[in-house]
């Protein structure tokens, strides 16, 4: 899930992460983070400045591979906060 709120300033966007305790152990969870913030890292120079993105981590996330994580929030990101 992907939520983007707009500011009128032209600053570097700005990322959060929520993975909950759902989403598994610890380890899984700072696995999962890790992967979101190469992922974004990887993504900023498409991303609108100003743009605050708060990213939420599913369950399913805990299982996905690095590639099929990629390609979904790049996919959000697109849809909802390209430049």
């Amino acid at each position: 899930m992907t939520y983007v709120g707009r500011t009128g300033d032209q600053a570097a966007a700005r990322f959060g992460f929520i993975v909950s305790r759902q989403v598994g152990s610890a380890v899984t969870r700072n696995t999962i983070r890790r992967r979101l913030k190469a992922v974004c890292a990887e993504a900023l120079p498409s991303v609108r400045g100003g743009a605050s993105i708060v990213i939420r981590a599913l369950p399913s996330a805990a299982t996905a591979d690095f590639a099929d994580l990629r390609a979904d929030v790049i996919r959000c990101l697109e849809r909802k906060a390209a430049a």
